[in-house]
């Protein structure tokens, strides 16, 4: 065994020599064989091991007799503990996971934390090729993708090992019996209101059963083969990705064509890319979550929403939009003063005034920002978002028009509509973003004082796979002189 786990080690890289490491031990089989056989195994590349134990606070005076326990364990062999204690339920009430994913979540958040921290280089787990063929299998049943069923990784790039996943159950247990070591088990693994432990003890077992008892490796072996394929098919969603998925805090924003226009294998891919951006995680997304979004993305319709776990996926005109629920901005009502600036709540920009010197060549049409005729505005300017109802005849329309129906007409998405930011002066509207000044309140070559409308967007930006991290984006101007993808 000792020769299958140092083999396992090598072939994933899990350490480098000198490092520190954490092995999380909860006192049952797994993690206690994980400890000896890594005590055994730590010279060969000068680790400095120490030990992490988790009291979820759900079993009372059994959780605490697993603490001291592991405690007493760790003292015997000279090895540092931490113990961390959680209120498991609260979590979970908070979070609306269930149990296990609430005490999972705990577990993760603690042993990440300690190594972000720079406590630990690496944190151990004992899961087994076993829990490899749970995992798989549930997440099978539950109605996951390709991605899905890679079940858990030997090494993550976060620093979480499993040096045992290539040993089963039973060899971990044979290996304990053989040399005396004691452990505990909980009794919460044989809860069948856990839908992990309905399957480990009666919905694997009756499938080997009855119709394979190699089950369990031809489940762990897919999950390797699924890690291999997904390794691959990560350069490919990087290339489709790059400068598509655009960022506007808190939300991602992607084209609707060009999501669907993708292989659809491409295209799940991205999906859950985004969703993880837009999300932090992929808890409770399963593969019926990505179809959702791509059907919004294929339909002929324009509009339209999806809810999923943790988001909203709208569609408005060209462009879909991944947002974590969130308050909606309220409306605003500001002065502004020229020469002078202001922040335009919720819509991602500041709008500028400048007062131009007489006489001074205006740049008229030449796209340098938008002109006022400051003679013809009489009173204080106020920055406002749109609101329902309003109107104004952009220069060059012959009749006065719904801003609603610009909207629409330059395909501007309807979540960027209900901020977007416009001057009044007395009640009138004088200037729109992107549509210009009023016809009435345009400059002209005889205006006397002209005022120069500049509208300065936060640059947004565009998720670059490749090297993990977000890239400033320069959108096009298309023809009619608006940012290209009709809002952004």
């Amino acid at each position: 065994m000792l020769a299958r786990v140092a083999e396992t080690i090598e072939r994933f890289a899990m350490f480098v020599r000198g490092q520190r490491v954490g092995v999380a031990v909860s006192g049952g089989a797994d993690s206690v064989c994980l400890l000896h056989v890594l005590l055994e195994l730590a010279p060969r590349w000068d680790l400095q091991l120490s030990v992490l134990h988790v009291d979820h606070r759900l079993r009372g005076a059994e959780s605490d007799a697993d603490a001291q326990f592991v405690g007493a364990l760790a003292k015997g062999l000279g090895l540092e503990i931490r113990c961390h204690r959680a209120d498991v339920r609260d979590f979970s009430l908070e979070t609306g996971d269930n149990l296990e994913q609430a005490a999972r979540q705990v577990r993760r958040a603690f042993f990440l934390g300690l190594i972000r921290s720079g406590v630990l280089d690496r944190v151990a787990l004992g899961h087994t090729r076993s829990d490899q063929a749970e995992t798989v299998l549930f997440r099978f049943l539950r109605g996951s993708g390709t991605m899905g069923l890679s079940g858990m990784r030997p090494c993550s790039g976060e620093g979480l090992v499993r040096p045992l996943i290539q040993l089963g159950r039973a060899e971990v247990e044979q290996f304990l019996r053989d040399r005396g070591i004691v452990w505990r088990d909980d009794s919460s693994n044989r809860d069948p209101g856990f839908a992990r432990n309905r399957i480990r003890h009666d919905l694997l077992p009756a499938l080997q059963r009855d119709w394979n008892p190699a089950l369990e490796g031809i489940l762990s072996r897919t999950a390797q083969v699924a890690q291999d394929e997904e390794d691959y098919w990560r350069s490919v969603v990087e290339e489709a990705a790059a400068g598509n998925l655009v960022v506007r805090p808190p939300a991602i924003l992607f084209r609707a064509d060009w999501l669907a226009g993708l292989n659809p294998a491409v295209a799940r891919r991205v999906t859950r890319a985004a969703i993880q951006r837009a999300k932090g995680d992929l808890r409770r997304i399963d593969l019926q979550h990505v179809e959702q979004i791509l059907e919004l993305a294929r339909s002929h319709r324009g509009e339209g929403r999806r809810q999923i776990p943790g988001l909203e996926a709208c569609r408005s005109c060209r462009w879909m939009r991944l947002l974590p629920p969130t308050q909606e901005p309220g409306d605003y009502d500001l002065e502004l003063s020229a020469p002078g600036s202001q922040a335009a709540p919720g819509a991602g920009c500041e709008v500028e005034l400048e007062l131009l010197p007489p006489g001074i060549d205006c740049g008229y049409n030449k796209g340098e920002g938008e002109l006022l005729d400051r003679g013809r505005i009489s009173g204080t300017l106020r920055l406002r978002n749109g609101r329902p109802g309003d109107r104004f005849r952009p220069v060059g329309h012959a009749t006065e028009a719904s801003v609603g129906a610009l909207f629409r007409e330059a395909g501007v998405p309807r979540w960027e509509r209900r901020q977007w930011p416009l001057l009044t002066c007395g009640g009138q509207i004088v200037w729109v973003a992107r549509f210009g000044p009023a016809a009435g309140y345009a400059a002209t070559p005889e205006s006397h004082s002209v005022l120069k409308v500049r509208e300065l967007r936060k640059m947004p930006e565009y998720f670059d796979l490749k090297f993990g991290r977000w890239r400033p984006i320069v959108l096009e101007r298309d023809s009619a002189g608006s940012a290209g993808g009709g809002g952004l």
